[in-house]
């Protein structure tokens, strides 16, 4: 009980601090004269005094937090956000349900952008700037904010960093102190997404669209403020800025933040990750560029790379933007796209999915498996570049693999047997799990989540929050042993 107590404790100083990023919105809704200026105050007050609450009933229960501590709170953290998250759109349209508002809100800070709303375009500016803000903070990951700024509030980050962040970071410090690497990575996030407002400015779009668009791409969420999505704009130039920058977010922060306090780009020669994944993607946009032109669904080759490009690149960083409806396209391109939505992205980005390494070291270890049913004796231990990957490593791998395909599979089940069609239910099991968005048949590019009934509303946003914390840390707090001294 005294665990629970203490997190609640630093759950409520969070809250709080999260009941503050509102005042963005709401001061846009003052300049603007706009009407929801109303439905952020309310949102403030009942986030601020929600948090405050926590805070002082359990102000007793202050210490260092341990390890299953930080695991707790990282998962209270996901799950209890998005329901503060979620009250300006529930005040500001009557219309929408809990589990749609939920969902939403849930979709926004777990950067999946997959949305149950329409009519973006007409919707006050303050709102779509509050649904591309919430991507923003959830892309880096809310913890590691909280890892920067719990320091001042008299409570120690590290167990919290090293529950929530994933893959190779868990394991290194790129500063001696954790706060100053939160910090360092927050640096690096909050510049690009500045040079990337103002590149969108330059390529064409207004400054809102620019700051909101910025948000939800370095976040890889995919929120955009129209509903035909990048194709309210029909520009490459403005295209080419958001591959540009999906790619960048698509890659591990700790890369960019090596190579800025280097001053090279030496980093990125030596990461595992970098090289696969733009192989990958740039080898998959030429492939299918040339199958779009060959069976003449574009008539013009750059035109049909211009469409692959743009597309592929938004589903394999499961961003979730789209440019056309490319659900209408050969059935196989689609079901290729949600495939590199699966693993594409690099550990410590802000994508979803396996990642890059992990299915590296998969692969690693079946050409082991090759190697070693040919030569029984052979030593061949699975390595990453010249770094040779323990067994406990690859155990690891193999079991969060497993776990992944176990999930996709409950998922598709459970949504079947509620009433969707196969292709649906597969196709929002993966796109949820993968933190992607959009998927298909009822749930492509050109439609939203809107059509799911409420039972299945829930169920995708429980995937959202299990693909985001990586399976293991959101389990763990349902097992028996957790809570036992």
């Amino acid at each position: 009980m005294n665990r629970l107590l203490v997190v609640v404790n630093v759950l409520g100083k969070m809250v709080v601090v999260f009941g503050l990023t509102m005042l963005i919105p709401l001061c846009l809704a003052f300049w603007l004269d706009d009407e929801a200026g109303w439905v952020f105050q309310e949102s403030i007050l009942v986030t601020l005094s929600c948090g405050l609450i926590m805070w002082l009933l359990t102000r007793r229960y202050k210490r260092e937090l341990q390890t299953r501590d930080g695991f707790l709170l990282v998962v209270l953290i996901w799950s209890v956000l998005p329901a503060f998250a979620m009250l300006p759109f529930l005040f500001y349209l009557p219309d929408l349900s809990l589990s749609m508002a939920y969902f939403e809100a849930v979709s926004g800070l777990t950067a999946t952008g997959g949305t149950v709303l329409t009519g973006l375009d007409n919707l006050p500016l303050s709102i779509n700037l509050w649904r591309g803000e919430i991507v923003w903070l959830g892309g880096m990951g809310l913890i590691v904010l909280a890892v920067a700024i719990l320091p001042l509030l008299g409570v120690g980050g590290r167990q919290i960093f090293k529950a929530e962040t994933p893959g190779p970071m868990k394991e290194s410090k790129l500063t001696p102190r954790i706060a100053e690497t939160a910090k360092g990575l927050w640096l690096i996030y909050a510049s690009l997404t500045m040079v990337c407002m103002i590149a969108y400015r330059w390529a064409g779009m207004d400054w809102f669209d620019a700051v909101m668009h910025a948000f939800t791409t370095l976040g890889l969420g995919g929120f955009s403020s129209h509903d035909a999505s990048f194709g309210y704009w029909d520009s490459p130039l403005i295209e080419l800025v958001a591959i540009i920058f999906m790619l960048i977010a698509g890659i591990n922060f700790a890369t960019h933040f090596l190579a800025w306090r280097a001053k090279s780009f030496v980093s990125y020669r030596f990461d595992p990750e970098v090289g696969w994944f733009l192989f990958i993607v740039f080898a998959s946009c030429l492939g299918f560029a040339c199958y779009l032109w060959f069976f003449n669904i574009y008539t013009d080759p750059l035109t049909a790379l211009r469409y692959a490009s743009f597309n592929i690149i938004s589903v394999a960083t499961t961003t979730g933007y789209s440019s056309t409806d490319y659900s209408l396209w050969p059935i196989f391109i689609p079901f290729w796209m949600l495939f590199l939505s699966a693993f594409c992205t690099s550990s410590g980005s802000t994508g979803g999915g396996i990642k890059m390494m992990r299915a590296r070291i998969l692969y690693q270890q079946v050409y082991r498996e090759l190697i070693t049913m040919m030569h029984p004796n052979a030593v061949t231990p699975a390595k990453l570049g010249k770094t040779v990957i323990s067994s406990r490593v690859v155990f690891a791998v193999l079991v969060f693999i497993f776990v992944y395909i176990v999930s996709i599979v409950i998922m598709t089940l459970v949504l079947t047997l509620s009433g969707l069609d196969e292709m649906t239910a597969f196709s929002a099991a993966v796109a949820c799990i993968n933190n992607l968005g959009p998927g298909l048949g009822g749930i492509g590019p050109a439609t939203t989540y809107a059509s799911l009934t409420e039972f299945q509303t829930w169920i995708c946003s429980f995937a959202m929050l299990l693909g985001r914390l990586e399976f293991f840390t959101l389990l763990v707090v349902f097992t028996p042993a957790f809570w036992r001294k």
